[in-house]
């Protein structure tokens, strides 16, 4: 990934609530067709950094460039045209409850591309094909388990073929085996539609399976960036503690399961 050209960078980014800084001189890269992670603990400033990035929130230093196109000073017009280059997978889907799944993601085609109904409805079905929905066109988001909701969302921000892909968790919430299938499905996406996917996370499981590179974030700065591999290969202790994690979580099922049967686990050897 690391010959493919920058599709997204961040240099030197600020963003303060109030009198506390949340993000301190952040800069990240991001390659044309790679799956980034931002990752780190509760209030690192991952959430931060991907609103800053998409403008969801005021930053007061810094630029972010984003396919070829400085994001700071952009017209309103020039930003709208730009954000239809990206789609958005927000936590909750953020679908809108009152229209259909097929509905929800017909809105951005509408509002953004002059075509026929024919054409739109189609392009809903290929869209839901894609995410695996094509039965849930004519249902409602309260009729969906969780992980169906993440898909129709994915849908949705699929609908105008970004180039960037931008998912705020979107392993949040789901069960393991559910959350596998979310990631095995934006791998599969990305190859085929030659996507760039940018990913927050605090998911192990999902960390592992997609991430291409990383970049940490902790107090407002950045701990650690680049590749998978390399970055956890440095010894750098914030990363070993985060990735620790697992290990401590198996350890800590594995005690419950001895305690549901009154058991006590092994130690040491027999």
């Amino acid at each position: 990934m690391t010959d493919a050209p920058a599709i997204l960078e961040v240099r030197g980014m600020i963003v303060r609530y109030g009198a506390k800084t949340i993000l301190d001189g952040v800069d990240m890269t991001v390659q044309q067709g790679e799956i980034r992670v931002i990752l780190g603990g509760s209030g690192s400033g991952k959430s931060t950094l991907l609103k800053g990035i998409l403008g969801l929130t005021d930053v007061v230093g810094g630029k972010a460039t984003m396919l070829g196109q400085e994001l700071t000073g952009l017209s309103e017009k020039a930003r709208g045209l730009l954000m239809q280059r990206i789609g958005v997978l927000f936590q909750n889907g953020a679908l809108f409850g009152s229209l259909t799944v097929g509905e929800n993601i017909a809105l951005p085609l509408r509002e953004h591309r002059k075509l026929p109904e024919g054409a739109i409805a189609e392009l809903v079905r290929m869209k839901l094909a894609q995410v695996d929905l094509g039965h849930a066109e004519n249902l409602y988001p309260s009729e969906l388990s969780g992980g169906m909701r993440k898909r129709a969302g994915l849908a949705r921000a699929l609908a105008l073929d970004p180039e960037i892909l931008f998912c705020d968790e979107p392993s949040a919430g789901l069960d393991p085996l559910t959350s596998a299938e979310m990631d095995n499905l934006i791998l599969t996406l990305r190859d085929r539609l030659k996507m760039t996917v940018v990913i927050v996370t605090h998911e192990l499981a999902s960390i592992e399976a997609i991430a291409d590179s990383l970049i940490m974030v902790g107090g407002g700065k950045v701990i650690a960036e680049g590749p998978m591999a390399e970055v956890r290969g440095r010894g750098i202790v914030a990363v070993d503690e985060f990735f620790a994690r697992k290990t401590k979580t198996a350890a800590k099922q594995e005690m419950s399961v001895a305690d549901l049967f009154g058991l006590t686990p092994a130690k040491g050897g027999a």
